[in-house]
């Protein structure tokens, strides 16, 4: 994964939540860009949660970044007319 993919999704207007899948099967969820850190030279990210915790990843372990598909309308599926 580059920086650059990494950037577009973090800095994505409206933000959209997403998912960084990890070559040893973890998948370290990002909810907010304000959680996501990218650190000089931009190999490293800091990736915090809502409870405090956080994941310092090395961009070369990401394998692909995960976007939650929107949620359908809601209603019954009839349009009005």
């Amino acid at each position: 994964m580059t920086i650059e993919q990494v950037r577009s999704f973090h800095r994505a207007r409206p933000f959209v939540p997403f998912i960084l899948h990890l070559a040893d099967g973890r998948a370290i969820p990002v909810v907010h860009n304000e959680f996501l850190a990218i650190l000089p030279p931009g190999r490293i990210v800091v990736a915090n949660q809502p409870d405090g915790a956080f994941e310092v990843v090395d961009l070369l372990l990401v394998t692909s970044i995960a976007v939650a598909a929107p949620a359908p309308p809601q209603g019954n599926g009839q349009q009005s007319q």
